[in-house]
């Protein structure tokens, strides 16, 4: 649960279900999107789809850029197929841009960044490019925005509706760390609450293998997957666009890219709206120690709608998670529930209220039948899994970009210290967050960036930041941070006063105010309380 980090897909779903679907939270709970689709445009290849704009100037922090990247062409095609799933239909078409692999080497060696793009629909009238975000890190907004875009008709009026496979997901040379039986191995054997001294050893030798699969797969991109890279990336495709300013719409992971992009270029930024906003001001532990909270509180809202007493309830799943750690659950399949999937099982409806008769069902189903089919099926969904045994990589992504930009590298006896309070804050999801600070990164192969992201942008217009008082994943006191990290006239805080990750397309108010500001430039009063 990781705080950049969302859940699943949820096909037929809108608003925060939708999002809840397609983002990831982390947890060394992963879980990714199928790789990219696209379309076809009636323009040759060779035609320019957009106006050749001027090189970048370059910055302290980011060298000018040579004119062959910064005067690209795009040419918009038919966009492909993403695996497991059909092309998006006429509307979308596909596209790449080069970006350097290192920034230090502006003239060196490149990568190719998939985007795809829906026109707006009335050209007279025509804004430029929203960019789109979903999170993950590592989700892949190829695969995502065309599932997406019902809810973005309004501003789809107006603006291209434009995303992309950030740097090491997915289209843009994905990180790939581990076979599917590599990954159904440690999902079955590795003990993610470790109670003996040969579970500990088990789980830090796991999270070391993770790291070491990574490098010896992926070992050239992946020093430069990190989150201040895919912003200068940002930055080149608001050029290669044709876009003065950069609009963007970011969710969950993609506020904090939202935020870097702000702090690096603040003269660019356009209309952006940061939804479920992950605290800037947290380091590895303190992210885990704002998800047990949120978590713990979800899971509280959830019990009470349900009738229960939240104590009681939350004992009781605590109880339920000790017998499956001591003997499984047999499913349907012949696969065994372990404590870790009935945990990731739990994890992955509170991303959503309208996934609760999910998790009511099964948890009836564990506790009183002694089986876990649904639980696993839930848990499968989070990490990527299909009916075939197949897994996607959005979590091999997921863990390059986190670990390339935190520094923080807590010990296997740091994380053990850690266990107590954190079951204290919640008796289901604290001893998992505890040990995973440790897991996560461990024995990595490339130093993090920082231990916490910097995102003040002094000079940058308004930045709409809004929160959900309910969010599990990023919960609403980053929000608050994240405003005030922007500084005073940039960040503009909205609040959901509601359950769920994310309240774009869940709620009206929030809903109609982002959309007055994208379309007309309406700035909220800061602190908006939305019902």
């Amino acid at each position: 649960m990781r705080t950049h980090r969302g859940t699943r897909r949820a096909a037929a779903r809108t608003g925060a279900a939708l999002l809840a679907a397609v983002v990831l939270t982390g947890c060394g709970l992963l879980s990714s999107e199928p790789g990219p689709s696209g379309t076809a445009d009636s323009r040759p290849a060779e035609a320019p789809a957009t106006p050749t704009p001027p090189a970048v100037q370059g910055s302290p922090t980011t060298p000018r850029l040579p004119s062959a990247l910064t005067s690209q062409r795009l040419g918009w095609k038919r966009c492909t197929a993403p695996r497991g799933g059909s092309a998006p239909g006429p509307p979308w078409r596909c596209a790449s841009v080069d970006v350097p692999l290192d920034y230090a080497e502006p003239a060196g060696e490149t990568l190719s960044i998939a985007l795809i793009r829906k026109e707006a629909r009335d050209r007279g009238r025509r804004i430029g490019s929203l960019l789109v975000n979903f999170g993950g890190p590592g989700g892949s907004g190829v695969a995502t925005l065309p599932r997406a875009a019902g809810q973005y008709e309004k501003l789809n009026s107006r603006y291209d509706l434009v995303s992309f496979d950030p740097r090491g997901v997915a289209a843009s040379s994905g990180v790939r760390c581990r076979s599917d039986q590599e990954q159904e191995h440690a999902h079955r054997t590795v003990d993610l609450t470790p109670d003996t001294a040969a579970e500990e050893a088990a789980f830090f030798a796991d999270a070391a293998d993770f790291g070491a699969g990574c490098e010896r797969r992926s070992g050239e991109v992946l020093p430069h997957v990190g989150t201040s890279n895919a912003a200068r990336d940002l930055d080149l495709i608001r050029q290669v666009l044709g876009d003065d300013k950069l609009s963007y719409l970011g969710f969950s992971y993609g506020t904090e890219l939202g935020g870097t992009y702000a702090h690096l270029f603040p003269h660019h930024v356009g209309r952006t709206v940061l939804d479920a906003v992950v605290d800037p001001t947290a380091d590895g532990v303190a992210h885990a120690r704002n998800q047990t909270r949120g978590f713990q509180r979800a899971l509280e809202n959830y019990l009470r709608d349900r009738g229960q007493d939240p104590r009681a309830g939350s004992e009781r799943i605590a109880r339920l998670l000790a017998r499956i750690d001591r003997s499984s659950l047999p499913t349907g399949s012949g696969r065994e529930l372990t404590e870790s999937l009935a945990i990731t099982g739990i994890v992955t409806p509170l991303y959503s209220e309208s996934s609760w008769p999910e998790l009511t069902a099964a948890l009836d189903e564990a506790e009183n039948n002694g089986t876990g089919d649904e639980l696993l099926r839930l848990a499968d969904a989070y990490n990527g899994r299909d009916a075939q045994g197949r897994y996607d990589t959005r979590s091999h992504s997921q863990r390059a970009i986190s670990c390339a930009d935190s520094a923080s590298r807590p010990t296997l006896d740091e994380a053990r210290a850690l266990v107590p309070e954190f079951r204290r804050l919640s008796p289901v999801f604290g001893p998992f967050l505890a040990w995973d600070t440790a897991g996560w990164c461990a024995r990595w192969p490339v130093d993090g960036e920082h231990e916490t992201p910097e995102t003040s942008a002094p000079g940058a217009g308004p930045i709409l930041v809004v929160g959900t008082t309910g969010d599990p994943a990023t919960p609403y006191e980053g929000a608050r941070r994240m405003a005030d990290e922007l500084g005073g006239g940039v960040g503009v805080l909205v609040t959901n006063q509601g359950e769920g990750h994310g309240a774009y397309g869940s709620n009206d108010c929030v809903t109609s105010t982002i959309d007055d500001y994208f379309l007309d430039g309406k700035v909220p009063a800061d602190g908006k309380t939305c019902g």
